[in-house]
């Protein structure tokens, strides 16, 4: 597939795009195809200046800050083999960034917190192992402070002019999650993860962000996709971030497919 055409913003500087990528789980890692997928979709983007991450795995009222320098992972997950535990990535951190970021949300009645010593969750760091194994460019992650769609999509707006200063904005979530249905499930694809992931298909190609954004209620199957929603709440910010519904930014899915029953879609706005 063959990459879209970069924007150049005022200042010269082509302008980086805004992902939502589903993230997996550790294990990832070891699979045979998406590791590639990751690493190959990096390849084709502009190299970021730094990286704004939003990870399904954080939620933090008011929105919050991580850690600025470069702080131990939080292994935030349970029962996997030792090796999964001894991951690390060392990626810099974004203390100039963080000031940007702080400038760009923090208003009345909508403060912003540090947490300094918290560090890079798997929905972070497990895809950029795969994306950027260098670990060679500063990462700052933030909170989700509500699960609300339009609040962030709001956020992800206000963060926009960031991507005319090099960075990228990440949203990692998984286009479905529901781990619980598929104990039940049995083998391959449940109906309901391949029914959400084609109707969030269709909506994304229709520019139909009020159905996205209303997608427990439009999309078959949504409450079963998601019986909560912070896996799908990142798309909000990336779509934000990317000004949709305001602007001509391009989109394309640029990976599709499941992992383990779960819809793996991954795009890129802009």
């Amino acid at each position: 597939m063959s990459a879209a055409p970069q924007e150049t913003s005022a200042a010269g500087r082509e302008r980086m795009p805004a992902l939502y990528l589903s993230h997996g789980a550790p294990p990832l890692a070891d699979d045979p195809v998406w590791p590639g997928e990751l690493a190959a979709w990096s390849a084709r983007l502009p190299r970021p200046r730094a990286i704004l991450m939003v990870s399904a795995h954080w939620e933090e009222a008011p929105l919050a800050l991580g850690a600025v320098e470069t702080v131990p992972l939080v292994h935030d997950f349970w029962g996997f083999p030792e090796r999964y535990y001894r991951v690390r990535y060392d990626a810099p951190g974004a203390p100039g960034l963080a000031g940007s970021v702080r400038k760009l949300l923090r208003a009345p009645g909508t403060p912003v917190q540090d947490l300094p010593e918290r560090g890079l969750d798997h929905g972070a760091y497990v895809p950029l192992v795969e994306m950027f194994p260098d670990a060679d460019v500063p990462v700052l992650q933030i909170s989700m402070p509500t699960l609300d769609p339009v609040r962030l999509m709001d956020i992800g707006r206000r963060l926009a002019p960031l991507r005319d200063e090099g960075v990228l904005i990440v949203g990692s979530g998984f286009f479905t999650h529901n781990l619980a249905a598929l104990r039940h499930a049995g083998h391959g694809v449940p109906a309901w993860s391949a029914e959400f992931d084609d109707w969030g298909r269709r909506a994304l190609e229709a520019r139909d962000w009020d159905a996205l954004l209303d997608f427990l209620h439009k999309a078959p199957a949504g409450r079963y996709a998601h019986p909560r929603t912070e896996h799908f709440a990142p798309l909000f910010v990336a779509m934000g971030a990317a000004g949709a519904g305001d602007g001509p930014d391009t989109q394309e899915s640029v990976i599709d497919g499941f992992w383990m029953g779960l819809a793996k879609r991954s795009l890129q706005f802009g």
